[in-house]
């Protein structure tokens, strides 16, 4: 599984470590930058690794910027993503348990690099549980297909 990996400004120094942990795991990283602590606008990484996403060219996504909470609310206006902000073990776990989560958020600000190895090391094992869970991810597709219309 090949995952793609965007940060602000304010995230770069947690995605290197970041990167390090997925590589760790076994898995590809899709490096979709930013590569500096010069400023930039979080939306813009984002679209970056939410559009590798719909091209195919990366399966999951890990966005990291300052609280992580921009980088989750621009990754969710791309059909198909379900970008869930985890800053403790316990939603990490049940993003991917209940949520089927396919782009992990961390506040780069919030968190450091010991809590991030472990939020991302659950969130890259856990599987979906499917079952009553997956009529309700039915129905936020079903509202997504509507905001189209």
């Amino acid at each position: 599984m090949k995952i793609a990996l965007g940060c602000d400004h304010a995230g770069h120094i947690l995605k290197d470590h970041v990167a390090s942990v997925i590589r760790a795991a076994g898995f590809e990283i899709l490096d979709c930058g930013c590569n500096g602590t010069s400023r930039v606008d979080y939306p813009d990484f984002a679209a970056l690794v939410c559009k590798a996403m719909g091209d195919g060219k990366a399966q999951r996504g890990v966005l990291i910027c300052g609280s992580g909470i921009g980088m989750s609310i621009a990754a969710n206006k791309f059909s198909g993503i379900r970008a869930t902000l985890c800053n403790d073990l316990y939603t990490a776990r049940f993003s991917r348990l209940h949520n089927d989560s396919n782009v992990l958020c961390l506040g780069g600000r919030i968190i450091g690099p010991d809590l991030a190895t472990e939020i991302v090391t659950i969130w890259l094992q856990a599987e979906f549980e499917g079952g009553r869970h997956s009529g309700r991810l039915q129905k936020i597709a079903h509202l997504e297909s509507n905001l189209k219309e």
